[in-house]
C-alpha cells in the first residue's frame, strides 16, 4: 500500500470532529487491507506509532534529532526550522512548508510505501551505541526526501507521537467492530412496499452488494427510511420475503460477517446489548493483550470465537482495573453491595508482577517496566511467592528503615525513573510490597472468578513477611461502623483511606467499574496533563509559575483544557516540588512561544485539588476548574491515564446534585 494512501486517511479523520464519522471512514479503509502484515501496521500507524503498548520500545526521536534531519532532508538551518516551529507549534505544519517550498524533486524520488516508512521508523527507534544518531538522522531524512508535503507532515508528526488527527483507543475499536462484524442498526424503518405499510415481517434483501437482514417488526416510518437511504432502494427493488427458519439459519450474530453486513432492528434496547457485546469481546482481549493490532487481526480472521479465544502473555503487561470514588462509607457501601472486603489504600505506586521461575518483571499501572529500579522486590518475588506461573497485584511502598513509618509517595517515586545508584537508593528508601490481587495462575486466566476466591489463590502461593512482602490488610463486614473504623485506622497509619470491593465481581482490566471504589478524607482530586505555562515575574522571574491543565477526551484522545493552576508549588527547596523543579521539567519541552506564555508538549502529569467544577466557554473542555492548586508529580502515570472529560462531566453532575 502507497504510504499517499494513509496521508488520504489521516487528512479524513482529521477532517471532522464526529466520532461516529471517523469510526465509518476508519472502518471502510480497515475493510479494504487482506494482509494481515499490512493490517498490523496500519493499526499501529493510526495509533500514530510502530510499536505496541505492551512494547518497551517507543520512536523516542528527540525533537532536535527530528529538526537535525528534516534541515538535511531540505537544506534549511535547524535554527530557522526551531524559529518557525516556536511561532506555529507544529513541526508537521512547517516541514509540509519547507518541502512544498522545494525548488525540484530528486531525479530519483520514489513513492512511499507503508512499508517502508513502518520500517524507517522502527530501526530510527531500535538503533543504539556508537553513530546511532546520526543514521537515526539518515533514515528519517530519507523518508522526508522522497515525501511529499502531506506525506512529510505525518511523518515527523509520527516521529514526535503527535499525530493531531482526533483518533484515540476507542475510534479504533469501534472501527474494528463495524469493519468485520454485522453492523446494527435499531429504530430503522422498513415499509412493506405494498398492501397497508403496517405488515410486519422478517426479510433478506440486497442493497448495493451488501446483504442486509432486516428483524421483525423493524419498520417505523417513511421520515426515518429516508436518513438510512433505503426509500430509493425500496422503489427500485423487490424485497424477498423470507421464513423465521431461513433467517436462523443465516446465524449472523457477531460472527465474522460473510453473508450478512447489516443487522436492522426494531428494539433499541436488544440492538445496544448486540453491540455492546462485541464492544467488550474487543475490550477484554485489548486488555489481556495491549495490542490492538493483535486484536483487528484476530476479529478480522477469527470473529467472536478468536477473541474469546485471547489470552494473557506472560510479561506483556495487562490494562489494570479501575476505581470509582465513594464520598462516604454508606455510599461506598451502596456501589459494592453487602458485606464487602474493605482494604487499604496505600500511598505508594501500583505494581503489576510478572512472573515465570525465577524471570519477574515488574510494572507499573502505566505499563512502565521498572523491574531494575527495584531489584528488592524483584528477590521478594522470588523468595516469597511460591507459584511458578503467575500474575499478581498490590500496591509497593517506602519505608523509614529507623522508625519503620510509611512514606509518602513523593519519596518513593524518586526510584521509579532512577537508572544509576540503584543499588543505594534501595538502602535509602526500602519498600514492601502489599498484594491484593491475582490475574492469572499457573497457565489459565483467573480474571472471571469472584473476588473473594482470587484472594483465597493469591493468600495461598504467598509467604508472609513483615515489611517486605505481606497481603493487603483486609476487613470484611457488612456494617458501616466496623467500616468506618477501618477507614479511620487507615488514615492513622499514613494511608490514603481504604478501598470497597465488591466479593462476588470478576476482574475487568482497563475498566473503571463499580466492582472496587476508593474512600478518601480528601476532596476529589484530579490528574491532568500540563499543556501551557506562563514565565513569572518579580522574585519569581526566571521561573514557569502558571500552568494550563488539560484533560483528555477518551475517544479522539484530544487534550482539552480545564483550568489555569499557579499555587501548591514552593518557592525554596522544601519537601514537595518547587517552581524552579517544574520548570526544569517543562523547559524542554517548549515547542512554541508567544510572550509570556508557552506551550509545552504534553508529558508532566500532575495530581490537582480544586474547590469546585464550574462550566465554561474561555477552556476547550467547557468546564473550569475553581482555584485549582497542585498536589504532587505522577511520575507513575502517562497521558493516556489522566482523567478523562467523561470524568469530570461525572463530577460536575454529582456536585450539582449534592449542592442541591
Amino acid at each position: 500500500m502507497k504510504y499517499a494512501e494513509f496521508v488520504k486517511l489521516y487528512d479524513a479523520l482529521a477532517s471532522t470532529t464526529s466520532k461516529i464519522k471517523k469510526t465509518e471512514i476508519l472502518a471502510r479503509f480497515l475493510e479494504k487491507i487482506e494482509e494481515d502484515d499490512l493490517l498490523e501496521k496500519s493499526i499501529l500507524l493510526i495509533m500514530g506509532t510502530v510499536f505496541p503498548p505492551w512494547s518497551e520500545e517507543e520512536i523516542g526521536v528527540a525533537t532536535k534529532l527530528t529538526i537535525r534531519a528534516v534541515s538535511r532532508a531540505y537544506g534549511v538551518s535547524e535554527s530557522e526550522i526551531e524559529a518557525k516551529w516556536k511561532e506555529k507549534g507544529d513541526l508537521g505544519l512547517i516541514v509540509e512548508e519547507l518541502a512544498s517550498r522545494r525548488k525540484q524533486v530528486t531525479l530519483f524520488r520514489q513513492e512511499l510505501s507503508v512499508d517502508k516508512v513502518f520500517e524507517n521508523l522502527k530501526k530510527a527507534a531500535q538503533l543504539e551505541g556508537g553513530g546511532s544518531q546520526e543514521r537515526k538522522i539518515m533514515l528519517i531524512s530519507e523518508l522526508l526526501i522522497h515525501a511529499s508535503p502531506a506525506e512529510a507532515k505525518y511523518i515527523v508528526r509520527t516521529v514526535l507521537g503527535d499525530l493531531r488527527v482526533g483518533v484515540a483507543e476507542g475510534i479504533i475499536r469501534d472501527g474494528i467492530a463495524k469493519a468485520y462484524f454485522t453492523d446494527v442498526i435499531w429504530e430503522a424503518l422498513l415499509t412493506q412496499p405494498y398492501g397497508d405499510g403496517k405488515k410486519r415481517y422478517d426479510a433478506l434483501f440486497e442493497e448495493k452488494g451488501k446483504m442486509v437482514w432486516v428483524e421483525k417488526s423493524a419498520y417505523i416510518s417513511l421520515e426515518r427510511m429516508s436518513s438510512l437511504k433505503f426509500q430509493e432502494f425500496l422503489k427500485n427493488n423487490d424485497v424477498k420475503i423470507v421464513g423465521k427458519e431461513e433467517i436462523e439459519k443465516l446465524d449472523v450474530l457477531w460472527k465474522k460477517k460473510s453473508n450478512v453486513d447489516i443487522l436492522i432492528l426494531s428494539s433499541a434496547e436488544k440492538g445496544s446489548e448486540m453491540k455492546q457485546k462485541i464492544i467488550d469481546l474487543l475490550e477484554r482481549a485489548y486488555a489481556l493483550t495491549n495490542d490492538l493490532a493483535l486484536v483487528a487481526k484476530v476479529a478480522k480472521n477469527e470473529g467472536e470465537d478468536g477473541l474469546k479465544r485471547v489470552k494473557l502473555i506472560l510479561f506483556r503487561p495487562i490494562r489494570v482495573m479501575l476505581a470509582q470514588r465513594a464520598y462516604s462509607v454508606r455510599e461506598a457501601f451502596d456501589m459494592v453491595g453487602r458485606p464487602a472486603a474493605l482494604e487499604y489504600k496505600y500511598d505508594g505506586f501500583r505494581v503489576q508482577i510478572h512472573k515465570d521461575g525465577d524471570k519477574v518483571k515488574i510494572f507499573t499501572r502505566r505499563l512502565e517496566d521498572v523491574t531494575k529500579q527495584f531489584p528488592d522486590v524483584v528477590e521478594a518475588v522470588r523468595k516469597h511467592v511460591t507459584a511458578k506461573r503467575c500474575v499478581i497485584e498490590g500496591e509497593t511502598i517506602g519505608y523509614d528503615k529507623e522508625t519503620k513509618k510509611w512514606l509518602p509517595f513523593q519519596k518513593i517515586s524518586r526510584r521509579i525513573k532512577r537508572k544509576y545508584e540503584i543499588e543505594k537508593m534501595a538502602k535509602e528508601i526500602p519498600v514492601m510490597t502489599n498484594l491484593f490481587d491475582i490475574v492469572y495462575l499457573e497457565g489459565e486466566l483467573t480474571i472471571d472468578l469472584p473476588f473473594r476466591k482470587r484472594r483465597e489463590l493469591l493468600k495461598s502461593i504467598i509467604k508472609e513477611e513483615p515489611y517486605v512482602m505481606v497481603l493487603a490488610k483486609q476487613l470484611i463486614t457488612d456494617k458501616d461502623e466496623e467500616a468506618q473504623r477501618f477507614f479511620e485506622e487507615a488514615l492513622d497509619l499514613g494511608n490514603e483511606g481504604v478501598m470497597f470491593k465488591n466479593l462476588d465481581a470478576v476482574y475487568k482490566p482497563g475498566s473503571r467499574v463499580g466492582y472496587m471504589v476508593k474512600l478518601k478524607t480528601t476532596l476529589e482530586t484530579l490528574d491532568l496533563v500540563i499543556v501551557g505555562a506562563e514565565w513569572g515575574e518579580g522574585k519569581r522571574s526566571g521561573w514557569l509559575t502558571s500552568y494550563i491543565l488539560a484533560c483528555r477526551d477518551e475517544d479522539t484522545g484530544e487534550l482539552l483544557t480545564v483550568g489555569k493552576m499557579s499555587t501548591g508549588l514552593k518557592e525554596k527547596s522544601e519537601e514537595g516540588t518547587t517552581y524552579e523543579e517544574m520548570t526544569n521539567l517543562l523547559k524542554p519541552l517548549i515547542i512554541k512561544e508567544k510572550g509570556k506564555e508557552v506551550e509545552v508538549m504534553p508529558q508532566v502529569v500532575v495530581e490537582v485539588s480544586y474547590e469546585e467544577i464550574q462550566k465554561s466557554p474561555h477552556y476547550t473542555s467547557g468546564y473550569a476548574l475553581r482555584f485549582p492548586r497542585f498536589v504532587r508529580l505522577r511520575a507513575d502515570k502517562s497521558v493516556e491515564e489522566i482523567d478523562t472529560l467523561g470524568r469530570i462531566e461525572h463530577l460536575y453532575t454529582i456536585q450539582r446534585h449534592r449542592s442541591g
